[in-house]
């Protein structure tokens, strides 16, 4: 879809449900959908604490909702709270969607002159003169973030925070998670593909809940152990073994771990390595859900990349050279490995993987 098709049927929806708006909260919506957060989150401990107190004067009927804004933001409700999700996880959200907004005025500017040809149009219900008016003195005052009008919060009680789009998909693993973590610690499983984004999601986990995490990557085969033998085994070209005993028995004794880890371009072990658990630890990388492995965690998800767009990723990420021997050796394991030992449906959780982000 066009930005300028986009534009005109966010903002045509989002009056439609918010018939009683007026200006001033349009403006809101397009600074949001913009810039994102209006403030850099300078005290995590009093934006959670804001969470909490706003969160608690919800009423019962409150329900989990997000609502996208045109651009990479979304407004999350505290409703979702309610699903598991926790106050400290949606303010690390905020936080981290602050750091990624940018002032990009010429694209707040592009936005309102579709509103205005929505206004003169009537298919926005706002005086053509008073509206102009409002929004030359808004850009006089350089587009400062705005309250929300009064008739907007008797109208609808907002109570929501402005967080990244790339954190909305995997708001209910987050809720999953937080649920699971208020009972104990969690020791989490990512499978999946080749560029699936396994890595990626690790990374993410990381910056909110400050986790330990390892990879398998760090586990392949050393050379001497790639024998026809051990290469014909289902899920064989990884070291489960040593992953096992270095990783997963420590994770599972509550005791340090000190393991080495393989490297691929010299393709040897490096020196011990010392890593604590967390209250979440991931282990992300295909074949952390062998057999051998699997009964160690408390959570699992496999990311379900389509054919077409893990080839895409892989000839993006990696150049022809290296993603053949994707396609031609490393892909075909991985699907035999998957399909033997069924893990997608041994993992807890299916994530669909996509390209598609709005922004």
């Amino acid at each position: 879809m066009k930005h300028a098709d986009r534009t005109t049927e966010r903002l045509l929806a989002h009056y439609h449900e918010h018939p009683k708006m007026n200006v001033q909260d349009l403006c809101k919506y397009l600074h949001q959908s913009t810039f994102g957060c209006e403030h850099l989150v300078t005290d995590e401990q009093a934006a959670m604490d804001r969470i909490r107190e706003e969160a608690g004067r919800l009423d019962e009927s409150a329900c989990a909702m997000v609502e996208p804004l045109d651009g990479p933001f979304s407004r999350v409700h505290l409703g979702y709270l309610q699903t598991g999700l926790s106050a400290n996880t949606l303010g690390n959200l905020l936080r981290l969607s602050s750091k990624q907004c940018a002032h990009d005025v010429v694209e707040l500017e592009r936005k309102i002159e579709i509103a205005r040809t929505l206004v003169a149009e009537r298919l926005l219900p706002f005086d053509e003169c008073d509206f102009s008016n409002a929004l030359d003195k808004w850009g006089e005052r350089g587009y400062t973030a705005l309250h929300h009008s009064d008739a907007y919060r008797a109208a609808y009680k907002p109570a929501y925070r402005v967080i990244h789009n790339r954190y909305v998909p995997i708001l209910p693993l987050l809720a999953r998670i937080d649920k699971v973590l208020s009972e104990g610690n969690v020791r989490l499983a990512i499978e999946g593909g080749s560029a699936s984004g396994k890595s990626t999601l690790g990374e993410i986990l990381h910056s909110i809940y400050n986790c330990t995490v390892f990879h398998m990557d760090d586990f392949f085969l050393r050379p001497e152990q790639r024998t026809p033998e051990r290469l014909a085994q289902v899920g064989g070209n990884i070291d489960i073994e040593r992953f096992v005993e270095e990783v997963l028995l420590p994770l599972k004794n509550g005791a340090v771990v000190n393991y080495r880890r393989f490297d691929c371009s010299t393709a040897t072990i490096l020196p011990t390595v010392t890593l604590h658990a967390t209250p979440l630890t991931v282990i992300e990388g295909a074949y952390s859900m062998h057999p051998i492995a699997r009964n160690f965690y408390n959570m699992s998800i496999f990311l379900d990349v389509s054919s077409d767009t893990q080839r895409r990723r892989i000839q993006k990420r990696n150049g022809p050279g290296m993603a053949e021997r994707f396609f031609n050796e490393w892909i075909p394991m991985e699907q035999r490995y998957f399909e033997k030992t069924n893990i997608r449906s041994c993992c807890d959780i299916i994530i669909p993987v996509s390209d598609e982000v709005d922004e």
